[in-house]
């Protein structure tokens, strides 16, 4: 089993104890939805690729994704979270399509498999651009697929007669590694954040008080 279907198998664990709850609301998912969105793309990852010609998309790697990218999209709360969002994903399409070209082709001189790098560089790249949890989720599995876009378009153009393959095979993990973590990382700093926040207010109330109360006397 792949590490993209072992990630869907503890996301699925993790919302069924209710651990995922908090992120699931951010994002405007019920437990039920996020539910059959895993058993899609775990369903959908293993079922064969449609090809159409030089192009073959995975319904689990590639199409069940986009499509909640598009709700994401529809969900999000201001045009700034949209089109940061839409941002996000050409950039981090960018700086995935850019670490292809400087990893070495031999896989002899690869000591660490590139499509979990993709997924973890895509990550890290969507959150700091997403910044929300919708946002950087959008980020992590649009980018990740406008990078694949991008190399096939580029080999074509340089002749050669490769098939654009979206979402199937290593490629499927590069999007669940990208769009869960950029998730992850949105949510673990958001709540550091959050919590900062709010001790710097209790902070700022339990020294704020004695002076209002002083006031009030005078």
């Amino acid at each position: 089993m792949s590490i993209g279907l072992i990630l869907l198998a503890v996301v699925s664990a993790l919302v069924l104890f209710g651990v995922a709850q908090r992120v699931l609301d951010k994002m405007q998912l019920t437990d039920r939805a996020a539910l059959l969105i895993a058993a899609l793309i775990f369903a959908g990852g293993l079922a064969p690729d449609i090809r159409i010609g030089r192009v073959a998309v995975n319904l689990g790697g590639a199409v069940v994704p986009l499509g909640v990218c598009v709700y994401l999209l529809i969900k999000t709360d201001t045009s700034k979270e949209f089109w940061r969002a839409i941002l996000g994903s050409v950039l981090t399409a960018g700086a995935v399509f850019a670490l292809g070209r400087f990893l070495p082709n031999e896989p002899e001189q690869i000591v660490f498999d590139p499509n979990y790098l993709y997924g973890i560089v895509g990550g890290i790249i969507a959150y700091a651009l997403g910044r929300s949890r919708r946002a950087a989720f959008i980020c992590g599995v649009l980018g990740v697929v406008l990078a694949d876009i991008a190399v096939a378009v580029v080999n074509w153009l340089g002749g050669l007669s490769q098939t654009l393959v979206l979402g199937g095979a290593g490629a499927m993990d590069v999007v669940v590694i990208s769009g869960l973590l950029a998730v992850l990382l949105s949510e673990f700093v958001g709540e550091i954040y959050e919590r900062i926040v709010r001790q710097d207010r209790e902070n700022h109330d339990a020294v704020d008080t004695p002076v209002r109360k002083e006031a009030q006397k005078k």
